[in-house]
Order: structure tokens, then sequence, then C-alpha cells
């Protein structure tokens, strides 16, 4: 077990340093690597079949809900991007600008798309006439490009892999539905197919999205009491329609502004996946977009008959789960431990004496946790066991947050918390920006959402002492 200790020795302790923690295991899992472009990264097989996974999830929802995929241009004419005030204000910081074509200076700046609010705008203003062409109901996968300063693997990037959704209603009651369904989406994705517990609330004016009305997010606690924004889902009313100009006939022939969405969640939700199961081992990957959800270890597999039955194994169960074999020369200490890293789900293992008895035995990530299991029985055992593994991984990272979630009543008492406990803090606010950027300066937190689920922790802001209108989840976040 020599080999194996090495290997868990090289991943640098959460306890020690979080950072490299994070850096270690995407790196040494196989995620990703470095580009030769600053902010960017290469995602490796590993890593995008994960997001693939992700994505098949996402997109089969989406069109079960009635959404079509397009395609809209990478670029945008500064003149298209500066139509909606504050949208071009909210991103001018990170934008990146082509300038020449060829060899030749072009007339018009181009925007390397952040986002795409006005491509689907601009193309809205053709297609939509009537409120019989009402909802458009869109949505495009694609990349985009922030011009971060800051960056890091999955988390904050300056090319980034996403869906982004865009939607155009006849009714502000509609596009309202829409927001709250598609963040309803998000969390359900994240709960049960990602377990990831999430808190789902609406951002104040402050955090929401340049140009929204109101942004909704769910909002996830990572293992060092971070907070990441898991997914957003904005409404934007119907301002966006009136800087371009969508108009429809309405059904009392009346001339009207449709009313929109925008949506979206990114690779970042990677990085979620790491920081939320990760340990000290490696990856811990949820089994419905794990890569591989059980990985076929045949023991002494040099004596005979032991790989045949490896493969046979594999051949048997590749219809119903996704499954590869290891038939290589490493040691099964080695094994393990590659396979920890990798965060498969399952490890089944299958030796001379294992097939005597008709049997293999099966290895839960999470735990370790040993199983022999009958031949006859492995299809129903396999499910049975990636459900607890699922189970498992939701109920700590539960059972984490809320120990790691804190209220406070006064703003000493905010500063102290954040100071010396990592996590989230409920307070009571008044809902005046002073106040929250006091907080941010004081504290050094951030409003992360006013949650749906209201709780009263008191009666007054916690940084005024005036009387409080909503209580805010605060937190030092990604």
């Amino acid at each position: 077990m020599a080999e194996q200790k090495k290997m868990v020795e090289a991943i640098t302790p959460m306890e020690e340093d979080f950072a490299q923690w994070y850096t270690d295991i995407v790196k040494k899992a196989e995620l990703m690597d470095y580009s030769s472009v600053r902010g960017c990264m290469v995602i490796e097989p590993y890593g995008f079949a994960l997001w693939e996974n992700i994505q098949h999830f996402l997109d089969t929802r989406f069109k079960e809900l009635g959404h079509e995929n397009v395609a809209m241009p990478l670029f945008i004419p500064e003149s298209l991007l500066q139509r909606e005030k504050d949208h071009v204000e909210g991103f001018a910081p990170e934008v990146a600008w082509v300038t020449m074509g060829g060899s030749e200076q072009l007339e018009e700046r181009l925007c390397v798309r952040p986002t795409s609010e006005t491509l689907f705008c601009d193309h809205y203003a053709k297609v939509i006439h009537s409120w019989r062409d009402l909802p458009k109901l869109y949505n495009q996968w694609c990349s985009v490009v922030r011009w971060e300063k800051t960056t890091r693997p999955f988390l904050r990037s300056v090319e980034f892999y996403w869906q982004e959704g865009h939607t155009m209603h006849e009714t502000a009651e509609e596009a309202k539905a829409e927001t709250e369904r598609m963040l309803n989406v998000y969390a359900g994705f994240c709960e049960q197919q990602l377990a990831i517990p999430v808190i789902k609330g609406r951002k104040t004016d402050k955090e929401k999205f340049a140009g929204a009305e109101a942004t909704y997010t769910i909002e996830a606690m990572m293992h060092d009491g971070k907070a990441l924004q898991s997914g957003t889902s904005h409404y934007f009313g119907d301002g966006f329609a009136r800087a371009f100009n969508v108009t429809f006939q309405g059904r009392d022939n009346s001339i009207n502004y449709p009313h929109q969405t925008s949506w979206g969640m990114s690779t970042r939700i990677i990085g979620g996946i790491i920081m939320t199961h990760g340990d000290n081992n490696g990856l811990v990957l949820p089994p419905a977009v794990a890569p591989v959800q059980v990985v076929v270890l045949p023991v002494a597999q040099h004596k005979p008959g032991v790989l045949d039955k490896a493969y046979e194994l594999r051949d048997r169960l590749k219809g119903s789960f996704r499954v590869k074999v290891d038939d290589g020369e490493q040691s099964p200490g080695w094994k393990f431990a590659q396979y920890e890293m990798k965060g498969v789900p399952l490890r089944l293992e299958i030796g001379p004496k294992d097939m005597e008895k008709g049997q293999c035995v099966l290895v839960r990530r999470t735990d370790r946790e040993k199983i022999f299991v009958p031949l006859d029985q492995l299809e129903a055992r396999i499910a049975e066991q990636l459900d607890i593994v699922r189970q498992q991984m939701y109920d700590r990272a539960l059972e984490r947050r809320e120990s790691m979630t804190y209220a406070a009543g006064t703003l000493e008492e905010m500063k102290r918390t954040a100071d010396e406990k990592p996590g989230f803090i409920k307070a009571m606010w008044c809902g005046e920006l002073a106040c929250e950027e006091k907080l941010k300066e004081v504290a050094g937190v951030s409003s992360r959402c006013i949650p749906f689920e209201q709780e009263k922790v008191g009666d007054v802001c916690v940084c005024c002492g005036r009387p409080a209108k909503s209580m805010v989840y605060w937190g030092k976040a990604y």
C-alpha cells in the first residue's frame, strides 16, 4: 500500500491550504490543464465528460419544458451592446474587444460576447410580431468571455462554458413564472443529481444582474464555508424589449412590448462539485454525472479467467451504467488510490476466490464500505449502492452547511462571527444599500440572497438598528 500512500500524500490537505488542495485535485484528477492564454484552460476528456453529463441532464429538462436550442454569434457590435445602458455599464470592465479584421482596422469594434441578451433581442425584434409568436423559449450552449483579473480553474476564468436561456413572454406574470420555474430546475438538479443542497432566494439590487429587474439565485456552501453562486435566473421586464424595439400585436390589436427572462448555469458548477464533496483523497463525484460510475478492478488478474470475467461483467453492465475495466499492470493498491482520486462512486473487485463463490466486492467511494454481492443480483445491488452514495453525499453536505450557519443580531456579532467562523450568517436587514455596503466594509461579507423561506432572527437591521424588512444570508464567496 506504499504506492497508495504516496499518491494520497500528493494532495495538499484541505485543512492546510484549501486553494492548493483544490488546484491539486483539478490537476491530478485530470479535469483540466492550463493553456498558453492567460486565464483560459484546457478541459481534458475526464472533465469534459463530466460537463457533458451535466449538459445532458439540463438539456433534457429544458426540452421537456418546451425550450429550443439555438446558436447566436460570438461577436456583438459595439452599437448593439450600447443600446441597454445599465447592461453595458455592468459588463464594461469585463469586455474583450476585437478591433482588427485580418490586417484592417474595423469600422466598429466587436465585443466578444460576455452574455447574449443583446444578440437575442436583436433577433427577437425580427421574428416576434404577434402574440401568437409568444412565448419564445430559446437556449444556447456556448462559451463566453469575461476579462477577469484573478482566475481559478472552473470557478472563474476568462473563457468559460455555459448554457444561457433567453425567453420572451406575452405578460409580466408569465415571464416571472418562467424565471422562478427555471430557478427551480437548477435547484432540483443540484440537490437531486449533484447532491448539493442549495438556498433559493432573490439577490439584492446591489448584487442583481446588470439590466435586470430581479435576479434569483441558488447559493451553495463549499467545504471552506464560502458561498458559491451556482445558478441564476433573471427577470428583465420589458426594458430590453423597449431598448431594442421588440414589439408584438396583442390580442386586442394594441402594440405591446414582451417581457423577458434569462437564466444560466456554467462550468463553475464543476468547481462546486469539487469543493462540496471532495476530500483529501481526491474527487467524490455524484453518480448521476460521474463519467465512470463503476470501475471493475480484476484482482490477481494474471490468474486464469480473471480478466475474462472482468470483461464479461463490464459488457453485462454497460447497458445500465457507465463502466470501465482497468486491466493495467499497476498494483491493486495503486488502482484503488487512482480511482479514489478520480471520484468514481463504486469500485467492483473480482478475483479468483470471488469467482469460486459466484460473487464480487463493491466498495463505495464515500465511506469505503465493502459489500459482498452475488453476481446474479449485481445490477440491482449496484443501483442500490449508487443511491446510497448519492444520499450520503447530500446528507454530509447538508449537515456541514447547517453546522456552519450562524445568526447575528448586531454589527459587532456579525464581524466577530465572520472573522472567527467560516460559513453563512443569517441576519436581518433594513433594505438600505448603505447598510449592505457597510457590512461588506466592516465584516467583509456580501449578501448572498434574500431567501424565499424567510426566518425572523430579530426585529431590527443588524447594521443600523432600524426596523428590518427581511432576513438575508450573508457570507464570503467565490
